[in-house]
């Protein structure tokens, strides 16, 4: 038998990162095997995208780690972060979580996957290589596009496809389907399976459950920094020993109940009255330059109702729920907001939470500003971040020093000490584990039923939408 046949792809033993003397994350070994896989899970801020960064060898200061990290059978202390192996970079990809941190903004999207293809994995058929690729994941019309012109779920894609065609022996991909539609997360699994079966190996961190179930592997579950629960996929997920794990899989959208009273609650309440609309839509339609996103849209939301907005990736939801907060003009249709409201009274929490704070500032400096120029009540901010389990210390922060999940939920508790008459919320807990999404629906319900909000809700997640929503506008691609 060939002895290098056993020699894992990836080997962590004994890692961990540390702030000073505290650990963030302490004690990880783990091994995957050639074309293996192991998926992570765990709530936010539970230090998987942390040991991601570890293995990478691209922590930010201050942060500092201990421990071994083999690659192929190389060897390095995880602490020699600057003096790895000259070939690691080529046998190590990273897909992040925020899918335009993996993407040039100055670049069309088909130039990129180009452009991986001939200078990393050194194809001569590069633009051949990336057009079938684009195709494969129906990315063909966004591949004359720059970033910023494709939707979220579509930039996710496109940078799946630029860092595989690396051609890395071993893949860190984190959340691959977040924000994705179903279709499209079955494509991604196709995608990362041909991955595996041409040798790939994965390590994995995602909130998505039915992804690890499907990846199969092992399954590593992580909660403050620790592994508290590794074995063979399937059986943990059939039968955890951990009573976390078990919580985490109680939590998935697929077995909660749905909530009519919060779908339909009393409006009443409401700064329009018992029957009037807040907003209401006319014959609304949208397009950029020759693409047709969607025409004929009417709809009427009221006081405390939540309505989902469905559709595949670039459809224009997000487009659309821009039009009804008045960010966008229509190309036709009309658009009518109730009378005597505040433009701050229309709120929307980002798909992308980082866009929505200054980068430069700490998190408490944004907050402390927000507060003071609206004559905003500070107790009540910090006990809704409590009720999201938010450490008061994650305020001493800028924003990408926090984690995707950390600052969407502080986005929303931002949002919601607005108390605004209509929230839209852009895939608001796409970047939540199971358990703290739950618990942000939750309070996001109540906050409907307790002040006649209206919520416009995106998300691809069917689950979610038959258990708060009232009822949804679909878009479909034109």
């Amino acid at each position: 038998m060939n002895g290098r046949a056993t020699i894992p792809a990836l080997a962590v033993e004994g890692l961990a990162v540390l702030h000073g003397d505290r650990a963030l994350v302490r004690g990880i070994s783990f091994a995957i095997p050639p074309g293996g896989v192991l998926t992570l899970l765990g709530e936010s801020g539970s230090g998987k995208s942390l040991l991601a960064q570890a293995i990478m060898g691209n922590l930010p200061a201050p942060l500092r780690c201990e421990g071994r990290v083999s690659i192929g059978g190389q060897h390095s202390a995880a602490a020699d972060q600057r003096s790895r192996h000259p070939g690691w970079g080529r046998r190590l990809a990273l897909l992040p979580q925020e899918p335009w941190l993996a993407l040039d903004p100055t670049m069309k999207v088909g130039a990129q996957v180009a452009e991986t293809h001939a200078l990393v994995g050194g194809a001569t058929d590069a633009r051949d290589r990336a057009g079938r690729a684009l195709a494969s994941l129906g990315l063909l019309d966004a591949a004359h596009k720059y970033p910023f012109m494709i939707s979220g779920g579509m930039a996710q894609r496109a940078a799946f496809l630029a860092t595989h065609a690396a051609g890395a022996p071993l893949m860190i991909v984190d959340e691959p389907t977040k924000g994705l539609d179903a279709d499209r997360r079955g494509e991604v699994l196709g995608l990362l399976r041909t991955a595996q079966a041409e040798g790939m190996s994965l390590l994995c961190i995602t909130h998505d459950i039915w992804l690890a179930r499907e990846l199969g592997g092992q399954l590593a579950v992580m909660l403050n920094g620790a592994m508290i629960e590794q074995g063979d996929a399937a059986s943990v997920l059939a039968a955890p020993s951990d009573d976390y794990t078990r919580r985490l899989l109680a939590a998935d959208p697929a077995s909660w109940t749905p909530d009519h009273a919060a779908a339909g609650a009393d409006p009443a309440a409401g700064p329009t009255g018992p029957t009037g609309a807040i907003v209401t839509v006319d014959a609304v339609g949208k397009s950029f330059g020759s693409q047709l996103l969607f025409a004929g849209v009417d709809a009427s939301i009221g006081a405390g109702e939540i309505v989902a907005v469905s559709g595949p990736s670039g459809s224009g939801k997000t487009t659309f729920g821009n039009i009804v907060l008045g960010l966008l003009k229509p190309d036709r249709g009309r658009v009518t907001r109730a009378a005597g409201l505040a433009p701050t009274a229309f709120q929307k929490i980002q798909q992308d939470p980082g866009a929505a704070f200054a980068p430069r500032i700490t998190l408490r400096r944004s907050l402390q500003d927000l507060v003071k120029l609206h004559l905003l009540d500070w107790a009540l901010l910090e006990a809704m971040l409590a009720r999201m389990r938010l450490a008061p210390a994650l305020l001493e922060r800028l924003p990408h020093q926090v984690s995707g999940g950390e600052l969407q939920r502080i986005a929303l508790a931002r949002v919601l000490l607005m108390r605004p008459a209509l929230i839209f919320a852009d895939e608001p807990t796409s970047r939540l584990d199971p358990v703290t999404q739950q618990e942000v629906f939750a309070l996001l319900t109540e906050h409907v039923r307790a002040s006649g909000c209206a919520l416009l809700l995106v998300t691809h997640d069917g689950d979610i939408v038959r258990s708060i929503a009232g009822r949804r506008i679909a878009l479909r691609l034109a």
